[in-house]
């Protein structure tokens, strides 16, 4: 019987990972164009530049990478974070 295949995690960053939240343009920008779950709310958008550490990753339904950071509210699209 052939061994089940592994499940891949395609997220960018890790549990305990240091990102930080891309700049106020990028944040806004992405605002702007995303119109599917999960959009970025206005408060999030103070906490441009912000590091934090990731606490979880989450895949949406159509392999959407979603983060949860530490001390950060909010859900937080890959497209919005960089790595430290």
């Amino acid at each position: 019987m052939p061994s089940p295949t592994p499940y891949y995690d395609p997220a960018k960053y890790r549990e305990g990972d240091q990102v930080q939240v891309a700049p106020t343009a990028v944040l806004r920008a992405f605002q702007e164009s995303w119109k599917l779950h999960h959009p970025l709310q206005p408060e999030q958008i103070g906490h441009a530049g912000r590091k934090a550490k990731v606490l979880k990753s989450l895949m949406y339904h159509g392999g959407y990478i979603l983060y949860q950071l530490e001390g950060v509210p909010g859900i937080w699209h890959e497209q919005c974070l960089e790595a430290v």
